[in-house]
């Protein structure tokens, strides 16, 4: 327990900060989820709205301080990635390039 008034006060801050800070996390992992499972699942059109959420809560949790600007922009960037690579799988094998 703290043993001033302005650590019990920082106390209280910590947790009420804790608690809006997880909010924000756990919305983007939820969104990021489900997109991951949308590309997984092959429907690409799903997958599309998915990441669509999941930058948006993800661009959200960064400015919020949540997570670092980086840590969000890594985690659209693989995304994105596994969206691209879904999409290229699903149009079928590319002519060989030479």
């Amino acid at each position: 327990m703290p043993n001033t008034k302005s650590a019990l006060k920082r106390m209280r801050q910590a947790e009420k900060r804790r608690l809006r800070n997880r909010f924000y996390r756990s919305t983007a992992r939820t969104y990021v989820k489900r997109a991951r499972a949308a590309i997984a699942a092959g429907d690409l059109e799903a997958a599309k709205e998915a990441i669509k959420q999941a930058v948006s809560a993800l661009d959200r949790a960064a400015e919020k301080g949540v997570i670092h600007k980086n840590n969000a922009a890594r985690r659209k960037s693989r995304l994105m990635k596994a969206f691209n690579e879904a999409l290229r799988a699903a149009s079928g094998p590319s002519a060989p390039a030479s």
